[in-house]
């Protein structure tokens, strides 16, 4: 059996959720083979070379790749990927994004965010926000599979040795272009790769206020997200929203501000070590999945423990 990873690089280096797909790639077993798609991304591959498991990195660096645009990839795996059992991506904003065409184009069904490996052909996945999982058995030729990286430890970046392969097809597919991007810089981690995150809700009342947000976040060495309400309202952008119509977080230790605690919010930071919840409302649903919870004034709460940092 042989599986197809789909590397999530910007070029140069490998993303951290690559290294989760691929330990949910090990969970189903056998040869593991990476995809590096891009142009100019010969780091990238010596990078997905040394991950731990993998036995082979297809690399595909060509101009057509060079903004990893969905409808060029997907037809890239599509036809490397008629040789795989199982081809899998990380369940981020790229992988959902090219993968639901991969299925397509192969005519199979996709199963997507799995978060647990019954066997080569059965996962579980959550559905309903989380409030039931589901267990799927796929009879497809071929498994389309995204994976919610927070559901697997992710394997060592190092100790591997895997053969590097050249792959010289190039899909240009004519059906959209790249026309530039906005990156907002921070010296805060990335939100779904942070050890601490601290979320505001709509408890924060205006943008401004998330500035103590953002100075506790960086005492602590943390990254700051908010919830839906949060981010509806115009107080943060959107790229800082945690929830199912968000990004999935499972930090080590997750400080909710202000958040009610609706059910989409739940759904995409529950799994988080440790839950600690700072609302005023006693009977938010946010306590009943926080191990720690102050039932407080924010604006009286977080300055005080900031001055204790």
């Amino acid at each position: 059996m042989s599986i197809l990873v789909l590397a999530e690089h910007d070029n140069a280096s490998i993303k951290g959720a690559t290294l989760n797909t691929v330990a949910a790639a090990k969970a189903i077993g056998g040869d593991i083979a990476v995809l590096v798609a891009g142009e100019g991304c010969g780091a990238a591959a010596e990078a997905a070379a040394k991950i731990d498991g993998v036995s082979k990195v297809l690399v595909a660096d060509n101009a057509a790749y060079g903004h990893q645009l969905a409808e060029n990839v997907s037809l890239l795996i599509a036809e490397v990927g008629k040789d795989y059992g199982h081809i899998l991506a990380p369940a981020t904003t790229t992988g959902k994004n090219t993968l639901p065409r991969v299925a397509a184009l192969l005519d199979v069904a996709q199963i997507s965010e799995i978060t647990s490996v019954e066997s080569a052909d059965t996962f579980q996945r959550p559905i309903y926000a989380g409030n039931v999982i589901a267990t799927v058995q796929s009879s497809d030729a071929i498994k389309v599979i995204t994976v919610r990286t927070t559901a697997f430890d992710a394997v060592a970046a190092e100790g591997g040795s895997a053969a590097v392969e050249a792959v010289g097809a190039a899909h240009d597919a004519g059906t959209s272009s790249w026309v530039g991007e906005e990156l907002a810089k921070s010296d805060r981690p990335e939100l779904t790769a942070a050890d601490i995150v601290i979320s505001g809700g709509r408890g924060m009342q205006n943008g401004d206020n998330f500035s103590m947000l953002y100075a506790l976040a960086d005492k602590l060495g943390a990254a700051v997200g908010a919830s839906r309400a949060a981010v509806d309202a115009g107080f943060v952008p959107n790229d800082m929203q945690v929830g199912q119509t968000g990004k999935i977080v499972a930090p080590n230790l997750y400080v909710a501000v202000g958040i009610s605690g609706a059910i989409q919010h739940l759904a995409g930071m529950k799994d988080s070590k440790v839950i600690v919840a700072i609302n005023k409302d006693e009977d938010a649903p946010i306590f009943q999945v926080a191990d720690y919870g102050l039932v407080a004034d924010l604006f009286e709460a977080v300055p005080e423990l900031d001055k204790a940092l």
